[in-house]
């Protein structure tokens, strides 16, 4: 039986160790916290995953929660304006300029990770997996590469990242392009537009930066999270600093009344879920070679975002931990009992990459100001909802972005071809 340790349990880790376990492979998971301390800690993340990714779990039937997390149909867009001439202050309340929203062909849901990756991780040591609590270092995985037929790095953060080399021909940015903030709240109001049926809110803020807002299942039931992407130094860049989750929330209220006031007026009511539902901080969209080279001369594969880390504002980075998890999965099976050398670990992200370099090019686009084509799409989606419908289908399939989203020319023909 095959000996494989995977390090780190998020989304890609513990669906990669459940999967293979299920094939009969002798699993290790290495966490640096237990079940009940992710259940009990602070949120971890934004997550919306989108039809391909929820079915690789239920591929693997650990859909555990799909039945009671909200079934999200539809993805809007919303573009504030400047502030209106009568009001003389320019930093007064931006109207909407821009309003729709795409249906989805297949509903996405969001599930707070805390539930998520507790219940994996406890699943996983009930079906007889081995799960080590231990905060890795290089040092431990220069050992643990000759113990083990295969180790994969999943822990997105820390010292272990450094093994990985940045790719500078497929990361354009060295810094973060914005400063991210989160809360996890209960008693937030319907949507008017379409009060029967969930759905994910894009707020742009022209120059400011981006408001979303999502349904979710978190650790105290159905809720929402209010998420604000902030342009580096501008004046959504406030959450540094700030440790009081109440502080934390009624700042992101006071910057929705005054950039995104449609979605303030269903907010009057809203309270954290929980102590631990706020989050804050920023990272540079960065990609690196997947081969990380030990001091003793092995080798291990890096997992999802250790190796592709976009911004999260196109909402695919479960996502993608999904799908990277998924082609790892096939390719370690697939594999037999033939060696897991370095030729093969850079074969099985080549193969990973056909789809997230989709991912990496949308996401990267739209952390640019965009251009005049993009704009006429954004625009265009408002009267013609066969514009919007793909806009939103976009983020269960970014290659269909190639299409009609880049190029001008593509962009003009499109749009021309849908209003005929």
């Amino acid at each position: 039986m095959r000996r494989i340790l995977i390090v780190g349990a998020g989304q890609s880790g513990l669906q990669l160790a459940l999967g293979l376990q299920s094939q009969g492979y002798e699993v290790t998971l290495m966490s640096n916290r237990t079940a009940d301390e992710i259940r009990t800690g602070r949120v971890m993340s934004t997550q919306c995953m989108f039809h391909t990714a929820l079915q690789h779990e239920r591929d693997l039937q650990i859909n555990f929660w799909e039945s009671q997390a909200p079934q999200i149909k539809g993805l809007g867009v919303s573009v504030a304006g400047p502030p209106s001439d009568a009001d003389a202050d320019a930093d007064g309340p931006r109207p909407r300029v821009i309003d729709w929203v795409g249906t989805l062909d297949a509903y996405a849901q969001s599930v707070d990770q805390r539930v998520k990756m507790a219940g994996w991780m406890d699943t996983f040591a009930q079906r007889g997996g081995q799960v080590v609590i231990h905060g890795a270092a290089v040092s431990d995985l220069d050992y643990f590469s000759r113990t083990y037929d295969l180790v994969l790095v999943s822990a997105g953060k820390g010292e272990l990242v450094s093994m990985f080399e940045r790719d500078p021909s497929r990361s354009p940015y060295g810094e973060p392009q914005r400063a991210l903030s989160v809360a996890y709240v209960h008693g937030l109001g319907a949507r008017p537009e379409h009060p029967d049926y969930d759905a994910v809110r894009c707020n742009l803020v022209p120059g400011v930066g981006e408001l979303f807002v999502m349904p979710t299942l978190t650790t105290s039931g159905r809720a929402d999270i209010l998420f604000w992407e902030g342009v580096p130094g501008g004046p959504l860049d406030v959450f540094q600093g700030v440790r009081d989750p109440a502080e934390h929330l009624a700042l992101t209220l006071e910057l929705m009344e005054r950039f995104t006031p449609w979605e303030h007026a269903r907010a009057t009511e809203v309270e954290l879920t929980d102590a631990g539902a706020t989050l804050a901080g920023r990272y540079a969209p960065t990609v690196r070679h997947p081969v990380g080279r030990l001091p003793g001369g092995g080798a291990v594969l890096g997992v999802a975002d250790v190796v592709v880390a976009n911004d999260p504002i196109t909402g695919q980075g479960s996502n993608s931990a999904s799908k990277c998890a998924a082609a790892y999965l096939d390719a370690i099976v697939s594999h037999g009992d033939a060696a897991f050398d370095e030729t093969w670990m850079q074969a099985t992200f080549d193969r990973y990459w056909e789809s997230a370099q989709h991912v990496t090019r949308w996401t990267n686009t739209m952390l640019a100001p965009p251009p005049e084509h993009v704009l006429n799409l954004i625009g265009a989606a408002g009267g013609l909802q066969p514009v919007a419908d793909r806009f939103a289908n976009g983020f269960n399939d970014p290659a269909d972005f190639e299409g009609f989203f880049y190029d001008p020319d593509k962009a003009n023909a499109y749009l021309a071809e849908v209003g005929a």
